[in-house]
């Protein structure tokens, strides 16, 4: 598989994960958006940390959720 194609497989697994944080939490889709690209999850999914990209939409975006909601109770 090129280089471009992981991209584009990537990007498409990017804007389900979204649209799951927006749907599932009540997000817009900016909101989740941001949320999503600025997680410690986005991460490991573009290195390609322990497969991630092979689990579902909604277990990342519950990951992305979970991280967010622990992100907000170590700043205070």
């Amino acid at each position: 598989m090129s280089e471009e194609s992981k991209q584009i497989l990537r990007s498409a697994k990017s804007a389900r994960i979204i649209s799951c944080l927006s749907q599932m939490y009540n997000l817009s889709l900016t909101d989740a958006t941001d949320l999503y690209y600025n997680s410690e999850t986005f991460n490991l999914i573009e290195e390609g940390v322990a497969d991630l990209h092979c689990r579902s939409d909604k277990y990342l975006a519950e990951e992305v959720w979970l991280e967010h909601e622990s992100n907000l109770h170590d700043d205070k």
